[in-house]
């Protein structure tokens, strides 16, 4: 009987069956979602024991929303996703198919695009009947590696609070990052930028009478840096653009908000905001998404085969042939010798006719049944009758050479005892003749 959710396909040689499965998305790329995805699963029907079970995906959106990028990403972000198929029977494990895509540059909520399609394999070691039971799905945002240097122009990512003031051109001297600076004089004015990643650097200005300044990221404030010394603790007194201030590479993977704020009154300078991301090992759980089947059904059964047992084409076939030649043998066995014969005939037509030294072949014809004939003469002794089949199923009568004895004559009984009958007649006559001749003479004694 059939259960809900379960689809059995007959071992027919269909090829491949396409299983369509609906997915409802959650969480990390899809928001508060549902994005709902339709994935078409093609599953083989018959698979072979010794072989693999190859499963293909294809996957689209079905619905109005779309997973979304997280944040601004260089080239080379990659959207995976992972399935899950659980088997039972023949085969029992978890098969997990999997399938990426890679994104051009992207800003936030720039929708994404997943793979167009998902593959599994698994090595079948038995045979028998495979169930295959489509399972959830999750889909991941993996960042690239990149370092993106952000202008202090991008006020659209930069946030400035107080009296800032963009300052460019600059002087080339300077080596300001695309020749402009954000200065402010006021202390207590910040600026700040929020970003996906692992890690961050505060490019500014080393020059004499600058502020010290506070750099706070995320909740940690602990950061000070001062713009008037060198690297070696010295003064500096010169004015060098494009210089790494702080930086911090060390960050977990994530979103993080970093803001630089003026601690004197005395100017406080911002040229760029260079954002990292190192490599990721594994996708990041920040991103993910996780999908539940919707739709029924959503199991499949299919068949493991054994291995073929069809002869190769070079060895000779075990066959019996259907008909028996109706030949009679050459050699006749003599003495004690042994034969045995078996046969399932239907009818026989035929009638033995008495032996007379030679060997008989009483004819069978076709039977619904199958005929074997078996001799094994092993010294002399009697005769020995052969079972054949006859070659026709309707045997003619007469002249015709059917292989089968035409029906002897009917003795001549009647006759003979018609002769005697007139034999006795005549003798009978005769004596009552010669009595009635005597009669006429004068009597007999």
């Amino acid at each position: 009987m059939a259960t809900a959710g379960l689809l059995a396909v007959p071992p027919a040689n269909a090829g491949t069956f396409n299983l369509v499965v609906d997915y409802s998305c959650k969480g990390g790329v899809a928001g508060d979602g549902p994005v709902t995805l339709r994935a078409r699963v093609g599953i083989p029907t018959v698979a072979q024991k010794g072989g693999n079970l190859a499963l293909t995906w294809s996957l689209e959106y079905t619905g109005a929303r779309r997973f979304m990028s997280p944040d601004y990403f260089e080239a080379g972000a990659r959207v995976s996703v992972l399935g899950n198929v659980q088997a039972e029977g023949a085969w029992t494990g978890v098969l997990q198919p999997k399938g990426s895509k890679d994104q051009a540059a992207l800003e936030p909520n720039v929708r994404l695009e997943p793979p167009e399609g998902l593959a599994s394999e698994a090595a079948l070691t038995e045979e028998g009947v495979l169930k295959l039971t489509v399972q959830g799905m999750t889909v991941d945002f993996v960042p690239p590696k990149q370092e993106i240097l952000v202008n202090d122009d991008r006020t659209d990512r930069v946030t400035y609070t107080g009296n800032w003031q963009h300052v460019g051109p600059t002087r080339p001297e300077y080596k300001d990052w695309l020749r402009d600076v954000h200065t402010s004089d006021v202390k207590g004015d910040s600026a700040s930028i929020t970003f996906t990643g692992t890690g961050f650097e505060y490019i500014g200005r080393r020059m004499p009478d600058v502020s010290t300044v506070n750099v706070t990221v995320d909740d940690d404030d602990t950061g000070r840096v001062d713009p008037k010394k060198l690297p070696n603790g010295q003064d500096t007194n010169a004015i060098e653009g494009n210089v790494s201030l702080w930086k911090r590479h060390d960050l977990d993977y994530g979103k993080h908000t970093v803001t630089i704020r003026s601690l004197d009154d005395a100017p406080i300078n911002l040229d760029a905001f260079k954002l990292l991301n190192r490599e990721m090992i594994s996708p990041p759980t920040l991103h993910r998404a996780t999908c539940t089947v919707t739709s029924r059904p959503d199991t499949v059964e299919i068949i493991v085969q054994g291995p073929s047992t069809s002869p190769s084409p070079s060895s000779t076939p075990t066959t019996t042939p259907t008909t028996t030649p109706t030949t009679t043998p050459t050699t006749t066995p003599t003495n004690t010798g042994t034969s045995t014969a078996t046969s399932t005939p239907t009818r026989n037509h035929s009638r033995p006719t008495p032996s007379s030294g030679l060997g008989h072949v009483i004819v069978v014809p076709a039977a619904t049944g199958t005929s074997t004939s078996t001799s094994t003469p092993t010294g002399t002794g009697p005769t020995a009758t052969t079972y054949v089949r006859a070659q026709v199923a309707k045997i003619p009568k007469g002249g015709v050479d059917t292989g089968e004895a035409p029906d002897e004559p009917d003795r001549p009984y009647g006759l003979m005892a018609s002769g005697a009958m007139l034999l006795m007649g005549s003798a009978g006559g005769g004596l009552a003749l010669r009595r009635r001749r005597a009669a006429h003479a004068g009597g007999t004694k």
